[in-house]
């Protein structure tokens, strides 16, 4: 049995949640989604909270029956809250800048690389060396954090490069003489 797929998902009050067969949308403060749930399982909306329950005891409904309740309790923290990734430059002369709808980034390299921002985030650079990613979607703020980290992952042995802030970086040992 789904200890998290138990738990009922509580709804706030300024966020408003229909369900249309396996279809659940979530509108809030910061915008709307939506979710196609699996048809393994059934979602309930009774009074202020969602309730997610297996339709039989397969193997198959049981696998998704935690899964779903998660997503749908990621739409309404995203609706209501949102989701953050903050990143970390560390190296001599690495920085970022806003122009526009592009990030500017300067890391080393013998140009600047542009980095166009998609429609669903919002990206603030409040000191040269920080960067902030906000947004409802919690997959396209994470997977645009790792894009922006993937121009320049922090190297071992000076920890220069892009970082999640509080990511622990391994260092390694020089070379010895």
């Amino acid at each position: 049995m789904s200890r998290i797929g138990k738990k009922p998902i509580i709804v706030p009050q300024n966020v408003t949640a229909n369900i249309d067969g396996n279809k659940i949308e979530i509108k809030g403060p910061n915008g709307l989604r939506d979710f196609h749930t699996s048809k393994e399982v059934e979602v309930k909306l009774e009074e202020n909270q969602i309730v997610v329950s297996p339709k039989n005891l397969s193997k198959k409904s049981r696998q998704h029956w935690g899964m779903n309740r998660t997503q749908i309790a990621n739409l309404i923290e995203g609706v209501t809250v949102g989701f953050t990734k903050n990143l970390e430059l560390n190296g001599v002369g690495y920085r970022a800048s806003l122009q526009g709808n592009t990030l500017k980034l300067s890391l080393g390299y013998s140009h600047e690389i542009d980095f166009e921002i998609p429609n669903d985030v919002k990206i603030t650079v409040p000191k040269p060396t920080e960067i902030n990613i906000n947004g409802i979607d919690q997959q396209i703020v994470g997977q645009v954090a790792a894009n922006i980290r993937e121009k320049r992952k922090p190297e071992p042995y000076k920890g220069k490069g892009i970082r999640y802030r509080n990511e622990y970086v391994f260092a390694k040992e020089g070379k010895k003489k």
